[in-house]
Formats: C-alpha cells, structure tokens, sequence
C-alpha cells in the first residue's frame, strides 16, 4: 500500500494501541523497572530499555531476572513491575500527543478497539480517567486463550470485535514487538513516534513522528463512513499467526 493509498483510504475498523500510542505510559515502565531493579539489586545488560519496550509486563519481569542473572526471580519480578506501574500510570494519565484528536475524528467514520499487552483493570482505567475509553467499542489484551503481542492474537479479536476483516482494519503503533502483532495479523499499519530505525519502519505502511502529523488529522476529518449503522460486535475469533506480509517503507 503506497503512502498516496493509505491517505485516502477509509478502513473499515481502527485498533490502536495504548501504551506509547494513546497514553504516554513508556516513561512509567522506565520508572517501574528502575524501581524494579532497584528493590532486588540487579543490573541488566546495556540497552536493555530498548529490549523491554514493547513486552508483555510477564515477559519484561523474566527479561530482567534473566540479564541480572536470577531467571528463578522472572515471577516475582513481573509482579513486581505490574504493581510499580499500576500506581504510576493510574495517579498521572497523560495522552500522546495528537492522541485525542485522532480518536475523536476516527469514532466519526469508523468503530474503533484498543489492542494492549497491559492488563485490562490498567489499561481501562487509564483511558477512563483521560476521557477516552467511551470511544472505543472493545479493550483487548492477553487474557483467556488471546496471547500478547507479537503474536497477532490481540489485534486479530480487536477487529473482529468491531466487525471488520483484518485487511479492511488500521492498526496504530508505536512499537516493534506491535507492529509486528499487526502485520501477523493481516492489518495496514499506521506507526508513530521518534524514527525507529530501517528495519521497523520497513514493516509499516506509513510512519510519522507524531499523530498530530497534519496529514493524519486531515485524513482523519474527511473521511466518510462506509456504513450508515455500525455492525454488531463478533464472538471472538481463535486466532492462528500468520507470515509477516511485505509493508512499504515510509
């Protein structure tokens, strides 16, 4: 899909992503893990920031306890991590910018799901208390049968939630291990935030800096729905992974 394609293109659904994407939460998992690390005395390998962003709070905890050189602590570690961050993120919410924008003009053209690797009882309340949660149709994380991010589980749901097959579905994302959910998962892919690198971006069917980027605004404000009425949400599929699809690059 070429970059004059997706700006004007209508998906049938819009699954965002929250943390990074909707609610500037990244600076509180660097706090949680600090304050993680610090609590057990354990020093992981350098870049690790870069490694944890993105994973499931279970698979970080491990991350850690692996790199300090305590795999027996990975458990203890992600609850830990999850405990830390739920005080963070529920006493300071603050949105992405561009953020609310984008998800009011959206609502206007399309039914839209949240598709997070957090737990719902963090991710709900979070966008609850920014005044964003009413705009979305479903919440979807790892939970039941669904698996995190990177494999395709959550965005797989997210769409069929919303009535939508995954290649009529937008995906927004500002994080490799989600981009790659997306992409498995059969969704155009929308990627924001500071330049990833090459090999994200090659995944992507458009990047920009910021969801307040113009373009996507506008493109967002003049789209007209393709229905008249939206579906009703679907039953939860049993979502199987698929081979990543060759994206554009930016």
């Amino acid at each position: 899909m070429t970059l004059h394609r997706i700006l004007s293109w209508t998906p049938a659904a819009v699954v965002f992503d929250c943390d990074g994407t909707l609610l500037d939460t990244e600076r509180h998992w660097e706090t949680a893990r600090l304050r993680v690390l610090d609590d057990v005395g354990l020093t992981p390998a350098p870049g690790f920031a870069e490694r944890a962003k993105g994973l499931h709070y279970t698979e970080c905890g491990q991350l850690m306890a692996d790199e300090g050189g305590r795999p027996e602590l990975g458990p203890d570690l992600a609850d830990r991590l999850l405990g830390h961050f739920r005080v963070l993120v529920c006493d300071h919410p603050v949105t992405m910018p561009g953020a609310r924008d984008l998800v009011r003009a959206a609502a206007a053209f399309a039914p839209l799901a949240v598709a997070s690797n957090c737990p719902r009882d963090v991710v709900e309340p979070g966008l609850e208390e920014a005044g964003l949660l009413r705009h979305f149709r479903a919440v979807v994380v790892p939970e039941g049968t669904i698996r995190p991010k990177p494999d395709p589980d959550v965005y797989l749901t997210a769409a069929q939630r919303c009535g939508a097959d995954p290649a009529d579905t937008m995906a927004v994302e500002d994080t490799h291990c989600g981009i790659l959910a997306a992409v498995r998962a059969g969704l155009t892919v929308l990627g924001a935030g500071p330049w990833p690198g090459e090999e994200t971006a090659a995944l992507t069917d458009l990047w920009v800096e910021t969801l307040e980027d113009p373009r996507i605004i506008r493109w967002a404000t003049e789209r007209t729905p393709l229905r008249t009425s939206p579906p009703k949400p679907a039953a939860a599929p049993s979502p199987t992974g698929s081979g990543l699809r060759q994206a554009a690059a930016p």
